[in-house]
């Protein structure tokens, strides 16, 4: 037989909603009192109606997270992270996945109107007026995790990209001694890619090399579009000694063609990426790439949304920047080290054959 708050109020012999109020710990109700409700609860073995509950109060201790796709190892970590961190506070996740920003606003007002979420946290690599409008206008709290502040007006989390990047391209010319540095740039629509191009630029700059634009290829963070792209870099008559690929799947795209055209990693030509994704360690030569804290991103905002759920809905928003690190692989040759010379021979190989 199912334990109803009425059983509990006839035994306790008090009103139903001085157990309601003593259940949920609400203040406004005698100590003595609320320990002799608990304790007949928990002597009839109560198991509180969370739905019924969660409808009263208006709060189903749910939040949703949007991100742009659920497949791949980087948003697997981020899950993770805001997973353990609001089951520990008794919230439960639901995710959806946006391919685009007209499925972002779907997604949003999905979550926002249609569905009991408490809160919400955006992933998304840009954000465009359409889904400004929602965020701004929601009453529900949102979280925002993208390359940059975009919407100063809820709180949000990004990876310090420029530091990642410059970091890298920076230890390729301090500690390896490389000047030929290419980069394969992400989509450029994506914040990411821009601020992490940011930083290359900024690393060279600051070491008085000039950029050369031939150097400089866009990809799509995939593997396909790091082997495009790598394809393209090695078929120039002068090519760099090193490629900053902007994250690790093009890095290993980049592998690929590489081994396919005969050279090697690193004796031929030098590779690094950025993410530290899990391929990054057991690839062959380990690749030297820019750890982010992937879990921790989604940590950190699943804090800031609880903290906005429990009370703090008029603090000032709060933009966190979560720093990265670099992990240094073999895929790298030292050039201060001897005497490099690669084999620069012309390559005519297309794309097609690869």
């Amino acid at each position: 037989m199912n334990i109803t708050i009425k059983e509990i109020a006839k035994r306790a012999n008090v009103s139903i909603a001085t157990v309601s109020r003593a259940l949920n710990n609400l203040d406004n109700v005698r100590p003595e009192t609320k320990d002799s409700i608990l304790s007949i609860a928990e002597k009839l073995n109560y198991i509180p109606n969370v739905g019924a509950r969660n409808l009263v109060m208006q709060k189903t201790n749910i939040i949703g997270f949007v991100l742009p796709e659920i497949q791949g190892e980087f948003y697997t970590e981020i899950i993770r992270g805001i997973d353990e961190y609001v089951y520990n506070a008794g919230y439960h996740m639901i995710v959806a996945s946006s391919h685009s920003q007209r499925s972002i606003v779907e997604s949003l007002v999905n979550f926002m109107k249609r569905s009991f979420v408490d809160g919400v946290i955006l992933m998304a690599p840009s954000i465009n007026e359409r889904v400004k409008e929602i965020i701004t206008g929601s009453t529900v709290p949102v979280v925002v995790i993208s390359g940059k502040s975009e919407v100063d007006i809820v709180d949000t989390v990004s990876i310090d990209n420029f530091q990642g990047a410059y970091s890298i391209v920076n230890f390729l010319i301090k500690n390896y001694g490389h000047t030929k540095i290419a980069i394969i740039k992400g989509p450029s629509t994506n914040n990411d890619s821009l601020e992490r191009y940011e930083g290359y630029a900024a690393a060279l700059t600051d070491n008085k090399i000039k950029i050369n634009e031939n150097w400089v290829v866009e990809g799509d963070f995939t593997l396909r579009g790091g082997e495009i792209a790598c394809s393209r870099l090695m078929t120039l008559l002068e090519r760099p000694d090193a490629i900053f690929a902007s994250n690790d799947m093009m890095a290993l795209g980049c592998y690929k063609v590489i081994n396919s055209l005969g050279y090697s990693v690193p004796k031929d030509i030098g590779v690094v990426g950025f993410d530290h994704i899990l391929f990054s360690d057991v690839v062959l030569p380990r690749l030297t790439t820019v750890h982010v804290p992937k879990s921790e991103l989604g940590q950190e905002a699943a804090r800031l949304l609880l903290e906005r759920l429990d009370g703090g809905r008029d603090k000032e928003p709060e933009h966190v920047k979560v720093s990265t690190g670099i992990i240094i692989g073999e895929s790298c040759n030292n050039l201060n080290d001897y005497n490099h010379k690669p084999r620069y021979q012309p390559i005519n190989q297309s794309i097609n054959q690869l």
